[in-house]
């Protein structure tokens, strides 16, 4: 029976980039190696430990989908729009605005925003 999730692994075509996404975010990364492991970033985000690992290949394809929930101040249609992280769609779900954005790897991830948090 699961409770709770506790580890996320990301592998990126180019960790650095994706790494601004996240931080970007608000997530805060240290760089990490496990012996002899590839080095990586991690992050906590709540109980939960968000690692960014380099992809092992150029053909490499994730159709991974990553839903986040955000503060507002976070996620403002106009500064993603100055990083150049284009709003593919949005929509309502629930009490929340969900923009849905890709990541630098092209991982679609949703941003909702509860309505708790709206200006």
């Amino acid at each position: 029976m699961i409770e709770a999730l506790h580890l996320l692994v990301l592998r990126c075509k180019d960790i650095e980039v994706t790494k601004r996404f996240y931080s970007f975010l608000g997530l805060i990364f240290e760089k990490e190696r496990h012996g002899g492991g590839p080095e990586h970033y991690a992050a906590m985000l709540s109980d939960t430990v968000f690692e960014l690992y380099p992809a092992s290949s150029e053909a490499y394809e994730d159709n991974s989908r990553i839903g986040l929930t955000v503060c507002e101040d976070a996620i403002l249609p106009d500064a993603l729009s100055n990083l150049g992280i284009p709003i593919e769609s949005q929509h309502n779900f629930h009490d929340s605005i969900v923009y849905v954005v890709e990541d630098p790897d092209g991982r679609k991830v949703e941003l909702a925003v509860p309505a708790h948090t709206k200006g």
